[in-house]
């Protein structure tokens, strides 16, 4: 599975570069239809070529990122994918209750976190040391909340809510909660 970084990277360039443009068309029709002379007349024929251009290039974008999305493959074919481990994780009065202390996983192992809660809405988020997300699922009283992800680099991550609960909801925050290890003798 592709990190969520180097796809948030890669897509970050190819619609910046689309939206300049989409700029650098509007600036030149503004351009043309605001001189004085001849010259301001805008050709209809260049103009609907380019508009035409920047939908062919706004249409192979979004269907050439749609592949790139690394939960896609996994939940298009979530009926038939068997989760390697399967973590049970309660949630009550804001705390997170795991299963265990910390939550070892192989590389390219499917975890299955299967998140329940007890007494109100809450967020589960799994993040990188650095503050940046790999994934959040909303948990929701009374029903099945669960995510299934394949971690492809070590790391250790933590868990925090992201959906607010209240003022307590700032604390929900547990450190080190899952350790990925790529080397087969470190995950348990």
């Amino acid at each position: 599975m592709v990190d969520s970084t180097t796809v948030l990277y890669g897509q970050t360039l190819a619609y910046t570069l689309y939206c300049l443009a989409i700029l650098s068309l509007m600036g030149w029709f503004a351009y043309k239809i605001t001189r004085k002379g001849k010259d301001s007349v805008v050709k209809n024929t260049l103009f609907y070529s380019f508009v035409t251009f920047l939908i062919v290039l706004g249409v192979s974008l979004h269907i050439i990122t749609y592949n790139t999305i690394p939960w896609a493959p996994i939940d298009m074919n979530r009926a038939t994918i068997h989760p390697d481990k399967v973590f049970n994780i309660t949630v009550e009065k804001h705390r997170f209750i795991l299963p265990e202390g910390k939550m070892f996983i192989g590389c390219h192992e499917k975890a299955l976190f299967k998140v329940t809660s007890n007494d109100l809405t809450y967020g589960f988020g799994l993040f990188r040391q650095d503050n940046s997300m790999v994934f959040q699922m909303q948990v929701i009283p009374g029903h099945m909340n669960d995510i299934l992800w394949q971690f492809d680099k070590s790391g250790v991550y933590y868990i925090r809510s992201t959906e607010y609960s209240g003022p307590k909801g700032v604390d929900m925050i547990v450190k080190d909660a899952v350790i990925v290890s790529c080397d087969s003798t470190s995950a348990k």
